[in-house]
Parts: structure tokens; sequence; C-alpha cells
């Protein structure tokens, strides 16, 4: 399911009814606790957080004209998607999800790599989701980026 909307309320506003509610919340809960630093845009027709180029110059490796990448949002065919990019460089944080997740939903957890598929958008675990979210700074999430681009850690799963 392709959303193509110049801003997150466009996004939100041209989703199925059934999703709008939950991806308001899920949305809400993503802003109401992020660190200071990161800035909401739309990009890859997703709704993403990002470390500003004005914070971050270099800008993502794959597009240097883009901003650093954080978290996306977005509504697909089968499932309400959050991709995470510190679950994917940060084993401890990964392995902090998986942990607490089965506390926070009835519902099994599907997950790749950096993406959290909830299927079931009635067990989306949105006080997970918060504390998630909180979990690494700005400053955090550029050092653990420009430590896996320099290969000076590994802390990606394998």
């Amino acid at each position: 399911m392709k959303i193509v909307a110049s801003s997150p309320e466009d996004y939100i506003a041209a989703l199925p009814e059934e999703r709008r509610s939950i991806f308001s919340r899920l949305r809400e809960t993503i802003r109401e606790n992020l660190p200071e630093g990161f800035e909401e845009v739309m990009i890859y027709d997703m709704i993403s957080y990002v470390v500003p180029k004005s914070v971050y110059s270099p800008g993502y490796h794959v597009d240097p004209s883009l901003p650093l990448p954080f978290i996306n949002i977005a509504s697909q065919k089968n499932f309400i998607a959050l991709y995470h990019m510190g679950i994917y460089a940060d084993n401890k944080t990964s392995r902090w999800f998986v942990e607490q997740y089965p506390q926070h939903s009835a519902s099994k957890l599907d997950m790749g790599k950096s993406c959290i598929r909830f299927k079931n958008i009635d067990q989306v675990p949105l006080e997970l989701i918060g504390e998630l979210v909180k979990k690494i700074s700005v400053e955090d999430w550029i050092r653990i980026y420009e430590d896996a681009r320099n290969g000076e850690t590994r802390t990606r799963k394998k």
C-alpha cells in the first residue's frame, strides 16, 4: 500500500479508516517520546524521524542529500510497519526489545532486521514503543551509525 503524501497529516488522512486511529496513536507515541534533536519528515513515502542535516551534515551514506534516518512508520498492505534503525545496528537494544515484547503484546513478535510488523492493529504495544524510542539519543545514534559505517564495532546482528 503505497501512500504518496507531502506531510504526516496527509499520510494519515490517506489511510484506510480502520488504520487511522492506531496509526495516529503510534505517531503520537513516537513524537512524545522522541529524544530532542530528531525531526519528523516525509522520506521514502513514509513518516520518518531523522537526524537533520543541520546536526549531522554528512547525511545518510546511501544518499548523502538525505538526513540520517532513525525511525520510519508506514502502512503496508497487510501490516503497519515500524522501522527502527537502532534495533538493526545495536544488539543491546534489539535484545531488550525482543525480551520485553511478550510482556506488552499477546501477538507473536514479527520482526526483521529493522522492521517490526504489526498485523493485528489491536495489539500494537504503544507503551513499549515509547520506551524503545527513548532508548537512543541523537548523539548515541550518530555514534552507533558512524561506528558501524567505519567497521569499528560490529553491533549489528549477523
